[in-house]
């Protein structure tokens, strides 16, 4: 029986330094690691490029404890045609709210709601804050959005082949978890074609080492789609991991990673903060 850990969801970013600050300054996230990659990585994690790249992990806690968010940039490439199938990602914290006020940054009120705020990062991606103080020791990262063409399928293949738990249904929405709700991914229905676009990213699990092969074995019995069978991919200077990449009924990737090589790679690197704005300053293809 499947049970994962969610890690973290890629977002592919356009204009690096604009996004950076953003993260940073408006959202109040923390640099937790910061990679860059001379060729491109064997399960497209940055996407169908073959060039340079660099991954950003960015979050409110370390990554063994929370959910953080994977910042990919492809060198040369700056912008993405924007899909409707990522909804955005919810995050409960009055701080934002007020940091976003205090610094001016367009927002959008949420009807009906107590100060709740819509922002959008550089790039176009939506994120929802609300306005709520969390508790000490409480990740502020609440879900993220999945926009979908037939919820029933989706359940279907999340709840009924993932093993995800329903924590609540309508006809129209339905959010899932691994953890009894500590993150998740809200599935919802839109009455048109899911368009990925360009800057479609991926969800990551981490699972146990031995778990992988009858993912893929599962996948295989119920003729599911595998975009990228069992694979080793290194970091330099770091541990590798295994992944296995699939793909639900509308596309959505899913990154299922052995949680003992990912445990090694993603510790807390206090340099990766100075190492991104010392390549933001030298990169040929933005202007500074």
């Amino acid at each position: 029986m499947i049970s994962g850990r969610a890690l973290h969801h890629v977002l592919r970013l356009g204009n690096r330094k604009a996004n950076m600050d953003f993260y940073r300054k408006i959202l109040n996230m923390k640099v937790l690691r910061h990679e860059e990659f001379t060729e491109t990585c064997a399960a497209q994690c940055n996407g169908p490029y073959d060039n340079r790249w660099s991954k950003t992990m960015v979050g409110y806690k370390h990554e063994h404890e929370s959910f953080v968010l994977e910042l990919t940039y492809n060198y040369g490439v700056k912008e993405y045609k924007l899909g409707n199938e990522f909804g955005g990602v919810v995050i409960k914290s009055s701080d934002v709210v007020e940091n976003v006020k205090s610094n001016k940054y367009p927002f959008e009120d949420i009807a009906g709601s107590k100060g709740d705020i819509l922002i959008r990062a550089p790039d176009g991606f939506k994120f929802f804050i609300i306005n709520e103080k969390v508790a000490d020791g409480v990740d502020p990262m609440c879900f993220i959005i999945y926009n979908v063409s037939n919820l029933d399928n989706s359940i279907k293949y999340w709840n009924g082949l993932l093993n995800m738990s329903i924590l609540r249904q309508d006809n129209k929405k339905a959010l899932l978890s691994y953890n009894g709700g500590k993150f998740g991914i809200e599935f919802n229905k839109i009455d048109e074609k899911i368009d990925r676009g360009e800057a479609y990213g991926r969800i990551a699990f981490g699972v146990p080492y031995t778990l992988q092969p009858s993912i893929d074995e599962l996948m295989k019995k119920n003729s599911k789609t595998i975009l990228t069978p069992l694979v080793v991919l290194d970091t330099p200077g770091k541990a590798s991991v295994r992944v296995i990449i699939l793909a639900d009924p509308d596309g959505h990737e899913i990154c299922f990673v052995d949680d003992e090589g990912f445990s090694q790679l993603s510790e807390y690197d206090d340099k990766s903060e100075a190492d991104l704005d010392k390549y933001i300053k030298k990169d040929p293809f933005q202007d500074q």
